[in-house]
């Protein structure tokens, strides 16, 4: 554990007492600070109470009288579309607001680092879509190379449920756009910058706002270096703004798109290769298409912001490419869950949103796609460029008629449950042809999450091939 320093003797309040709210408090106590909480599940507070919490409902501004700091849950609104009643009250009250992550950046360094030979880093990745396998993919890479890693945030464990880094030590976390946006104190040696597509507009009102709470990351946090993906509008201005030229090799350069250019420090992927590049010439290359565990250009940005972003901290190439190779993937993030008479089936679970979905569709030439669920602000428009790779479209889910409407040119059926929807593709599929998942949608109207609905989709198909 993390102790949260800064608080002995002061009284801090936790709103949200799921895994990182509770984290946080822990943290808070043994750290000295006095704790109170509140969550509007009474299951929740009775929990809280378990432990030995206080609890104390937090609607009024009067309640944070002599409350030094609010600690928020990332899933709770704090300014947009509208802030939770108790955000609103301590606000009102002047009372500062933070979240996990802001007060492990402030904790995680001790004096006990002035006795490490090598003081311990972290690495925090943010992004759109392919950030957890990049955060994963950075911590295998790590490991392999015989690093001391811990892997922490939206993937693995939470901030402050870590231990704290010993010598050499390297913390990677993985935060999103509502950790990032909150935080008080954002100070990573390495900084990742994925890629960014709409999502989360509501949260953030728009595509601007969004992108704002990415880039505290960076513009709060000063990184060492920032490894930042341009094959957007905004990784470029990004890279750009925090550049002091076309050579300061402070910034890394990532793209799957195309061959970069300048004196700087690149790493691309061009049909399947990846290049690092640096003072204008190629120092490394690595051949991607039989790295199993990471298939198609959206997974080859992945691996280039992870090569990247290892190569920041010291790692040999050698050693890098031998760790792609092992690599396994993640769960529900085109994970092969199946192969039977020359079929592939790919669990893309978290697939939901449109871009990720396209990307998951390139991924593969021949797809019979079982997509749909609780479509996303925005539409469904910008699925059309891997319209080319879908043989034909299974679409489940309780919006699955306007879903199959969507798909103008793409052969689709409505079947709305996920067994029934499998059952007829496996049935339907041919030799050298992927039966894959990737929704394009957000799985609530059915599932809790997403991980249930991969889970659902697995258990389906080892049923209709007879392996369960």
């Amino acid at each position: 554990m993390i102790q949260v320093q800064g608080f002995a003797g002061k009284t801090v309040a936790v709103l949200g007492l799921g895994r990182s709210g509770l984290s946080a408090a822990r943290a808070l106590v043994a750290g000295g600070a006095e704790v109170v909480v509140w969550d509007d599940s009474a299951e929740a507070r009775a929990r809280a109470e378990e432990e030995g919490f206080a609890v104390r409902q937090m609607a009024r501004a009067e309640a944070f009288d002599e409350v030094a700091t609010l600690v928020v849950s990332p899933g709770i609104p704090h300014l947009y579309p509208t802030p939770n009643p108790v955000i609103a009250a301590a606000l009102l009250a002047g009372v500062p607001v933070d979240n996990d992550v802001g007060l492990f950046f402030r904790s995680v360094s001790t004096t006990a680092w002035d006795r490490f030979d090598v003081a311990p880093r972290v690495v925090a990745v943010t992004g759109s879509n392919g950030k957890s396998t990049t955060s994963a993919l950075i911590d295998h890479i790590l490991r392999s190379a015989g690093r001391q890693c811990q892997l922490a945030g939206n993937i693995g464990r939470g901030v402050l449920d870590i231990d704290p880094p010993g010598d050499g030590g390297i913390v990677v976390l993985e935060l999103s756009s509502y950790q990032t946006d909150l935080a008080r104190a954002l100070t990573p040696d390495v900084a990742v910058f994925t890629n960014l597509t709409p999502d989360h507009l509501d949260r953030h009102a728009g595509h601007g706002g969004y992108f704002a709470a990415k880039r505290r990351l960076f513009a709060e946090g000063g990184p060492d270096r920032a490894v930042i993906g341009v094959d957007e509008a905004e990784g470029r201005f990004l890279a750009g703004q925090l550049s002091e030229g076309p050579a300061d090799d402070r910034v890394i350069r990532v793209s799957s798109g195309g061959k970069l250019l300048g004196p700087g420090w690149n790493v691309f992927a061009r049909k399947g290769f990846l290049a690092e590049w640096r003072k204008g010439r190629q120092v490394a290359s690595i051949d991607l298409r039989e790295v199993h565990g990471l298939p198609g250009a959206h997974n080859h940005q992945n691996a280039c912001a992870a090569y990247a972003a290892c190569r920041a901290l010291g790692v040999a190439p050698r050693e890098i490419e031998a760790a792609l190779h092992s690599f396994e993937g993640l769960p529900h993030r085109s994970q092969i869950v199946a192969e039977a008479g020359g079929v592939r089936y790919v669990n893309d679970s978290k697939a939901t949103n449109v871009d990720s979905a396209v990307k998951a569709l390139q991924a593969f030439d021949k797809v019979r796609w079982i997509c749909g669920g609780l479509m996303k602000e925005g539409g469904l428009d910008g699925l059309a460029p891997g319209f080319g790779h879908v043989i034909k479209a299974y679409v489940i889910g309780r919006e699955a008629q306007g879903f199959a409407l969507g798909l103008p040119g793409v052969e689709a059926e409505v079947f709305t449950e996920m067994a029934r929807a499998v059952e007829r593709a496996v049935a339907e599929a041919q030799p050298g042809e992927v039966v894959l998942l990737a929704p394009a949608a957000a799985s609530f109207d059915q599932y809790d999450n997403f991980e249930k609905r991969g889970e659902d989709f697995t258990a389906c198909v080892r049923a209709a091939l007879g392996l369960a």
